[in-house]
């Protein structure tokens, strides 16, 4: 007996020193460690103006294009044209569908691949305003800059389209979300023109008009344009990650530049559960509510599995090398660890959402009145589907949920898969990663999975290389402002956006 004991005693030994060892020489990424800040880059007043002047046009797009108000939509387009005629005289433009904007910068080698950056002018609606503020101009971009903000936003400082630009930010809706990249994206090219730069490839830019309720209008039009024209892109660029400040994503004390290389596929259903109806003062003994209650009930505690797609498994790799000695061990010895590192990682929310096609109820309907039971209950739930997961097999999830219920399930829109995984082994990424150390000096760069819709997903077909990032630098409280109240971008953030398209559009046949 003393023999074995001493036998497991001995291989438990071993096993211990074979996990550290692996966590030692585990191939962890090692960024390079600096204290410096990103540069700041100074910008002109006008460019300043042109941004804040495209915040003021109200471009709210609406799921229901009966009622889809195409008025600022119009604005827009010809705010443009009059702020930037060097970009429109130097390039061949065109709209598509009415109100998808597309230019066409013309390259030294017509032989070469294009790549093209996009964009969206649409906003979702600012929400609630109580302020006495109705969008007076303000205009003072040398006040001193506030810090970033630390809680997550409560109500608007500002009119929601004021495009103020004061305390070192532009403030208003779309200043994160989209527009800014739009407008950073024709700064380039307009310096770039005025310099006398031709590309040495064709560069596009596109910009959709109802990201925000699908795309189905702008960027798919778009891309079925090209696909129509036979224009296939050697990149895409899209927004979708962001460089996460120091201490934003739990236990890494750097900053982290995600680059969506893929995006979650989603569906949404609305379950109408039948049950016996009437009055409250005589109950069946389970209603159509508890029916429905039972079944939102397995949704939320029989979720999809959990699992680490390679994708994510990269991203681990990645950051890990920043992480306590406890993570790394978890990382480096999955063989072993696997259980308890997907453990780990449900118990958040952010991290949950990189594992597994999540569960959300959204909204539920029943009875008008308190002594009213309804016949049919109808609740909905959406899912965002991890890839290697299906449609169908969400579908199967949600008919097993419901297994003993008399139900009906409805698609709300058209459901849409997970995309593909662009990869990190192409020029389209290594000059993204390239220029994201240069201007964010010390960032952990690493591929990442955008939990969110983009308009990035309908160029699938016309290119194998789709990355969505943003260039800015954004703590947690501000990402939350996105959609959210007192939504704001700083002037370094958009100043430093500039200077980095300008770059990947000079430098990326640079070798």
């Amino acid at each position: 007996m003393k023999k074995i004991f001493l036998g497991i005693l001995f291989l438990l030994v071993l096993l211990a020193i074979l996990i550290v060892l692996r966590t030692m020489i585990y191939p962890f990424s090692q960024p390079q460690v600096t204290t410096s800040l990103p540069e700041k880059f100074p910008i002109s007043d006008t460019s300043l103006m042109r941004f804040a002047g495209g915040i003021r046009i109200p471009s709210v797009s609406n799921a229901d294009y009966n009622h889809f108000n195409y008025g600022p939509i119009m604005e827009f387009d010809t705010y443009l044209r009059h702020q930037y005629p060097r970009v429109y005289a130097g390039t061949e433009n065109d709209t598509i569908n009415q109100y998808g904007l597309v230019f066409h910068w013309k390259g030294r080698n017509a032989a070469l691949k294009p790549i093209i950056f996009l964009s969206h002018y649409d906003v979702v609606p600012p929400g609630e305003y109580t302020g006495t503020d109705s969008g007076q101009v303000v205009f003072s971009p040398r006040d001193q800059a506030l810090p970033p903000i630390t809680q997550v936003p409560t109500r608007w400082e500002l009119y929601p389209f004021s495009g103020a630009v004061m305390n070192g930010r532009i403030y208003g809706r779309g200043t994160l979300d989209m527009k800014s990249m739009l407008f950073a994206v024709m700064e380039s090219v307009d310096h770039l023109i005025a310099q006398g730069f031709v590309p040495e490839r064709d560069i596009y830019l596109a910009f959709g008009f109802d990201e925000e309720v699908g795309g189905t209008e702008g960027a798919l039009k778009i891309a079925t344009y090209f696909k129509e024209k036979g224009i296939t892109f050697d990149a895409v660029y899209d927004e979708g990650g962001i460089v996460s400040a120091a201490g934003s994503l739990p236990g890494i004390n750097a900053p982290v530049a995600l680059i969506g290389c893929a995006e979650k596929g989603f569906w949404s259903a609305r379950v109408r559960v039948k049950g016996l109806g009437g009055h409250s003062s005589m109950p069946p003994l389970q209603s159509a509510i508890g029916k429905a209650a039972v079944i939102m009930q397995r949704l939320e505690t029989e979720q999809m599995k959990p699992m680490l797609i390679p994708l994510i498994d990269q991203f681990f790799t990645n950051v890990g090398g920043m992480m306590d000695f406890k993570s790394k061990m978890a990382i480096a010895n999955r063989w072993l660890f696997k259980g308890v590192l997907l453990n780990t990682l449900q118990d958040n929310n952010t991290t949950n959402a990189l594992i597994r096609t999540t569960t959300a109820l959204t909204m539920m309907k029943g009875s008008d009145a308190s002594n009213v039971l309804s016949p049919v209950v109808e609740f909905t739930v959406n899912f965002r589907i991890l890839p290697g997961n299906t449609v169908e097999d969400v579908k199967l999830h949600l008919e097993r949920a419901c297994r003993g219920f008399d139900v009906e399930i409805v698609n709300v829109g058209a459901p849409r898969e997970p995309s593909h995984v662009s990869s990190t082994d192409a020029q389209g990424y290594r000059v993204m990663e390239r220029t994201i150390r240069q201007y964010f000096p010390g960032a952990i760069v690493t591929p990442y999975l955008t939990i969110g819709g983009t308009d990035a997903y309908k160029y699938e077909i016309v290119s194998d290389h789709v990355y969505r990032f943003l260039p800015v630098m954004i703590n947690n409280y501000e990402q939350q402002s996105i959609h959210n109240d007192n939504e704001y971008i700083s002037i370094d953030n958009f100043s430093r956006m500039i200077q980095y398209f300008e770059t990947m559009m000079k430098d990326y046949d640079k070798q």
